[in-house]
C-alpha cells in the first residue's frame, strides 16, 4: 500500500466513524455530500487565508506558517472524501491528476490563449 492508499483507507475509516459512508450513494446522497464537501473545502480556504497576513491595514498580523500546514491537511480531509463520494479511488485520481497535468503543460507549452474545456474531456 502505497501513502496515497493509506490515506484513502484512513479517510474512509473516519467517514464511516462519523456516520457518512460514501459507499452506494444515491443520487441524492452524493448531491448533498458533493455540497457538504464544497462548503467544507471553502471554510478551510478561509482559514487558510487567514494564516496570512492579508489585512493590509493590520499591522497585528504574522504569517502562522504551522496552522496553514494544517489548514492544508484539512482540505485534503475534504478532497479525498469528495472523490470517494464521486467513486474515485486512489488510482482514479492518479490517472486523472496525470492526465490533467499534461493538459495544464500542454496548454503552457501552446500560450494557451483561449480557453477550451475540449482539451479536458478525455479525463
Amino acid at each position: 500500500m502505497d501513502k496515497f492508499d493509506e490515506l484513502f483507507d484512513l479517510q474512509n475509516a473516519l467517514n464511516k466513524r462519523i456516520g457518512v459512508d460514501t459507499d452506494n450513494m444515491s443520487d441524492e446522497e452524493k448531491t448533498k455530500w458533493v455540497l457538504n464537501y464544497t462548503r467544507a473545502m471553502q471554510q478551510e480556504m478561509s482559514e487558510l487565508i487567514d494564516s496570512v497576513p492579508w489585512k493590509w491595514w493590520a499591522k497585528y498580523q504574522e504569517f502562522d506558517e504551522q496552522n496553514a500546514k494544517v489548514e492544508v491537511v484539512d482540505l485534503f480531509h475534504f478532497v479525498i472524501s469528495l472523490a470517494q463520494v464521486l467513486g474515485m479511488t486512489p488510482e482514479d485520481v492518479h490517472a486523472a491528476y496525470t492526465k490533467k497535468n499534461k493538459v495544464n503543460h500542454d496548454r503552457q507549452d501552446s500560450g494557451y490563449v483561449a480557453k477550451d474545456e475540449d482539451d479536458s474531456r478525455h479525463i
